[in-house]
C-alpha cells in the first residue's frame, strides 16, 4: 500500500529551519522522505537539526542564509538545489517584535519589513523560478495576528499581514506553472522562545504567566511545533494537490471562537 503524505524524491527548503516552529517542520518533512535544505542566519542551530535528522536516517544540510539579503538567498538557493528544480519551499524565518504605532520606532519597523516581508519576497522570487518547470508546493509561515486584532504587535501584525497578501498573489500568478501556494496562521506555539519570552519579562512568575497565556487558546492550551509540522507537510504532499491560495489558522480556536 501507498504512504501517505510520502516526500520521498522531493526536494525541499526550510527558511529559519533551525529552531522552534521551523525544526518541527525540518524535522517532519526530512522525516517523510524530503531531500533537504535548511537556510539559517544561525547556522550553528540548523547543523543541529541537520545532525539530528541524519542520526535518524533523513537527508537533511544547512547553509548560512540573511533571508532579508537579496544576494544571500540567491547563493543560497543556488547552492541548495545544484541547478536542479525545487519541490518544496517554507517560508519560516521571521522575527517578533512588541509595539504599536506610537512606540515602535522606524528602526524597528524597518527591522520587521527586512526580516518578515521582504525576506518572504526574496524567497518566493527564487523559489518560484526554480518550480517554474515542474510545479511545486509553497508555504508561508504567517499569523493569526494577520486577521484579528492583538495588542502592541502593530508591526509585527503589518508584516504577516503582508505574507498573506504575498500568498494569494503567488497563487494566483501562478497557477499555469503548477505552482500552489498556501499559508499558515498559528497562535501561541509553545517553543524556547515562548519560555525564554516569558523568563525575561516576568521573572518569578513564570509558571503564572505560562498558564495565563495557555488559557488565551479557548482549547486551553498552546499548540505544539510538531503540530504545525504536520500540517505544512499535508499542505506539501500530493494529497493536497486541490489547495491553494488558502490561508490555515492553527490556533485552537483563537480566531472563532473568542468573537
Amino acid at each position: 500500500m501507498s504512504k501517505l503524505f510520502d516526500l520521498t524524491g522531493k526536494t525541499a527548503i526550510v527558511t529559519g529551519g533551525g529552531s522552534g516552529i521551523g525544526e518541527a517542520i525540518s524535522n517532519t518533512l526530512a522525516g517523510n522522505g524530503a531531500d533537504l535544505t535548511i537556510l539559517e542566519v544561525n547556522v550553528e542551530n540548523g547543523q543541529r537539526v541537520v545532525d539530528e535528522i541524519k542520526s535518524k536516517g533523513g537527508n537533511a544540510k544547512c547553509i548560512s542564509c540573511d533571508v532579508s539579503s537579496l544576494e544571500s538567498v540567491t547563493n543560497a538557493f543556488k547552492k541548495a538545489t545544484d541547478g536542479n528544480p525545487l519541490d518544496i519551499l517554507v517560508n519560516n524565518a521571521g522575527i517578533a517584535h512588541v509595539g504599536n504605532a506610537s512606540n515602535t520606532s522606524p528602526e524597528d519597523f524597518d527591522k520587521i519589513v527586512n526580516v518578515n516581508v521582504k525576506g518572504v519576497f526574496h524567497c518566493l522570487r527564487e523559489g518560484v523560478e526554480k518550480m517554474k518547470s515542474n510545479g511545486g508546493s509553497i508555504i508561508n509561515v504567517s499569523s493569526i495576528v494577520a486577521q484579528i486584532g492583538v495588542p502592541d504587535r502593530f508591526a509585527y501584525s503589518m508584516s504577516k499581514g503582508a505574507v498573506h497578501a504575498m500568498t494569494l498573489s503567488v497563487a494566483r500568478d501562478y497557477l499555469e506553472n503548477n505552482i500552489r501556494c498556501n499559508s499558515i496562521a498559528p497562535a501561541r506555539i509553545h517553543t524556547p522562545f515562548v519560555d525564554g519570552f516569558i523568563a525575561k519579562n516576568y521573572p518569578g512568575k513564570e509558571k503564572e504567566m505560562f498558564e495565563t497565556l495557555s488559557k488565551t487558546q479557548p482549547i486551553g492550551r498552546m499548540g505544539k511545533p510538531e503540530e504545525i509540522g504536520a500540517m505544512v507537510l499535508y499542505l506539501c504532499s500530493d494529497e493536497a494537490s486541490f489547495i491553494t491560495g488558502t490561508c490555515f489558522p492553527i490556533d485552537g480556536g483563537f480566531i472563532t471562537l473568542n468573537n
